[in-house]
């Protein structure tokens, strides 16, 4: 019989260790105080107490980027998922008033191209840098046959902390002011819409789509990262309670932080990225249901305790905050002003 090897199998063990080798200085650049250990070991360590916290309440997370990885793949562009993929998770963790502070990925592919993957894990620890955590672990997996040629697919987690009495949301009433912070575009939800509606329209992801940029460089910007801005908003003690725009959009995701029976009245039209309305027109997208896939321009809202102190000290953060609306007594999210928020 002829000797068969795993890597007849499709499994190339030298490329996986090439890879670790190639990410452990990007890894080491992300550590911060409380990191114990390097890469490479079983397991990541973590002291919570050289991390500064006294009475600490643990927060996790974990998500994806979803089909937005197609587009990475189809054209090539890797270098911007990573921050996606820390973006997803820790912007939920600091709602919840909670600091990031490790994050592992997991990396999973038919077979490992080194120089792909590296792309793409130092997008995720560049996004960990945005997000003041430490790139502690993960696991690459090659598994032949479960995925096609070029295809991968990740997933993140991360784990932050907040003393047990800085938890959020907290004593969110009616009345109170809703900020926004802009998102950078689509960020990472929608996706399987956006590329239906480039299927229907027979448009590629080199198609010109505003002012001469083609839909992959608008498409593929990555999630902005809010930790520091928010984090800085609720150590003044402005920020009673923060809604990550994700899937839902708005309608979806601002209950989740509002006490039962209450609702928001908000304004429109807000700032927005051009290609919301860009995808609404081309693809014949009704706003109810815009608002309902996509952030269409609002990453962030915030009920705050002062609103010009809180538009101030964002702005001083390098945010550029806008009015979004209150919280009103009644549980449904109102939006008045639709008719121009598209157009």
């Amino acid at each position: 019989m002829t000797s068969v090897t795993y890597r007849d199998a499709g499994v190339d063990i030298e490329a996986g260790d090439a890879l670790v080798e190639a990410i452990k200085p990007l890894a080491k650049a992300t550590t911060r105080s409380g990191v114990m250990g390097s890469l490479g070991g079983f397991g990541a360590l973590f002291d919570l107490k050289a991390a500064g916290f006294t009475d600490p309440v643990l927060v996790s997370t974990t998500d994806g980027v979803g089909t937005k990885l197609k587009i990475a793949i189809e054209t090539g562009i890797h270098d911007h998922v990573g921050i996606d993929l820390v973006a997803m998770c820790v912007n939920d963790l600091v709602v919840q008033g909670a600091a990031p502070l490790f994050f592992l990925d997991y990396f999973a592919t038919g077979a490992l191209d080194v120089a792909a993957a590296k792309r793409v894990i130092a997008g995720i620890a560049q996004g960990c840098g945005q997000a003041g955590c430490a790139l502690v672990g993960g696991e690459t997996a090659e598994m032949p046959g479960m995925y096609a040629k070029g295809d991968y697919d990740l997933a993140g987690f991360a784990v932050g902390a907040a003393e047990r009495g800085q938890l959020l949301p907290v004593d969110v009433a009616p009345g109170d002011a809703i900020l926004a912070l802009p998102s950078s575009g689509v960020h990472s939800n929608g996706f399987s819409l956006v590329r239906r509606i480039f299927a229907d329209r027979g448009l590629n992801w080199e198609s010109p789509v505003l002012e001469g940029r083609c839909a992959a460089e608008l498409l593929m910007i990555p999630t902005r990262i809010y930790v520091k801005p928010l984090l800085a908003l609720h150590k003044a003690g402005l920020l009673k309670a923060a809604a990550h725009i994700t899937g839902g959009g708005l309608p979806g995701n601002l209950p989740r932080v509002l006490p039962q029976g209450c609702g928001a009245a908000l304004r429109a039209p807000w700032p927005m990225p051009a290609i919301f309305p860009w995808l609404a027109r081309t693809g014949g997208v009704a706003p109810v249901e815009m608002l309902r896939v996509f952030n269409c321009g609002v990453g962030m809202a915030l009920v705050v305790r002062d609103a010009q102190a809180a538009a101030d000290l964002l702005r001083a953060e390098g945010e550029a905050p806008f009015a979004l609306g209150e919280v009103s007594a009644t549980p449904e999210i109102e939006i008045s002003g639709m008719d121009g928020l598209f157009a």
